[in-house]
């Protein structure tokens, strides 16, 4: 199989083109970036690219399974029209390509709430791009919605402070459905669910993405 991610330099994406590139049902994967990847494979194609100019690489965009887990913050954005472009727009660009280019699989990484008629931000945005793409109609469509990531490496105080809270709660038994979730371990139910020969819309919730983990190659 050939598979096509956006998102490539986050934690979650460095996991997942990882992973890929170990998997041997995975014979290409095409990555497209804004800067180069410090990866050297002979499995991956490195595209860098401008999101804002679609039309320079859509003709690339021709796989079996494309992988979407781009995403920014607030604070990294620095107004919330600049994080939309991150998390909807170019998002919808690629998945719309995708779409025209016969891509039979689609598999997002959104959030916990997302809903498109929630009062907060982030959560509407998150919904809308969710409809959006489920109205493309893939053949086979499957969002992730986790809860808190927990990122090696990351300098998001909030999240860190936040996961430390939940792990906490964990030991006695509080919030047992929303532990933190490893980006590696999200990666891992990512691959697996694009193994899974089905059709139509799958949405994943938090505790259930650790059992699509640790399924045998989605079996």
């Amino acid at each position: 199989m050939k598979a096509l991610v956006i998102g490539a330099t986050g934690a979650t994406g460095k996991d997942l083109v990882n992973k890929l590139l170990d998997d041997k049902d995975y014979e290409k994967v095409d990555v497209f970036v804004r800067k180069p990847l410090p990866i050297d494979n002979p499995k991956l194609n490195i595209h860098i690219v401008d999101f804002e100019k679609p039309e320079e690489w859509k003709d690339l965009v021709k796989g079996d399974v494309a992988f979407s887990c781009l995403g920014t913050t607030l604070k990294a954005a620095g107004s919330k029209e600049a994080q939309r472009k991150v998390d909807y727009d170019y998002q919808y660009n690629f998945a719309k390509t995708a779409k025209e280019n016969e891509v039979d699989d689609y598999i997002l990484v959104s959030s916990y709430g997302a809903n498109p008629k929630s009062k907060i931000f982030y959560s509407r945005m998150k919904g809308e791009l969710e409809q959006s793409i489920k109205d493309l109609h893939f053949n086979k469509i499957t969002i992730f919605q986790p809860g808190m990531l927990e990122r090696r490496d990351t300098e998001r105080t909030g999240e860190v402070l936040g996961g430390k809270i939940i792990k906490f709660a964990n030991k006695f038994g509080i919030f047992t459905q929303q532990k933190p979730l490893p980006t590696d371990v999200l990666a891992q139910a990512m691959i697996n669910s694009s193994k899974i020969k089905s059709y139509g819309y799958s949405k994943i919730k938090l505790g259930s993405i650790f059992g699509f983990a640790k399924k045998n190659n989605g079996q």
